[in-house]
């Protein structure tokens, strides 16, 4: 393993002991079936492929290499495309339709930058 690889893995590593108080999920696994985590605060760890942010709010999309989801950050803004993060929110209402769902949102409670 490279140097590299073993210093992305430390950083998610230190990013869930420090965000305790929830379980880290898979975003594939919220994704899958969100209602099951709706209102429900969990934790994930990725990079952030897009970002919007202006005025101390913004919505970014977060990688974990299983899936994406948009996390919804009310007062720090949005980290830059290409952070890695561990985030810990609430999972809101979607919008699934025809059984396939379209919009998880995560809603940040916390955050955790890993290098």
């Amino acid at each position: 393993m490279t140097p590299k690889k073993l210093t992305f893995l430390f950083s998610l590593f230190v990013a869930v002991v420090v965000l305790t108080g929830c379980e880290r999920k898979e975003i594939s696994e919220i994704n899958s079936d969100p209602g099951r985590f709706t209102h429900q605060e969990v934790m994930v760890a990725g990079r952030v492929t897009q970002s919007i942010g202006m005025f101390s709010r913004g919505i970014y999309q977060l990688d974990d290499g299983t899936g994406v989801i948009w996390v919804y950050s009310s007062s720090r803004g949005a980290p830059s495309k290409g952070a890695r993060v561990g985030v810990k929110g609430r999972v809101l209402p979607t919008m699934t339709f025809l059984g396939i769902n379209y919009a998880t949102v995560l809603q940040e409670s916390d955050r955790r930058h890993g290098g």
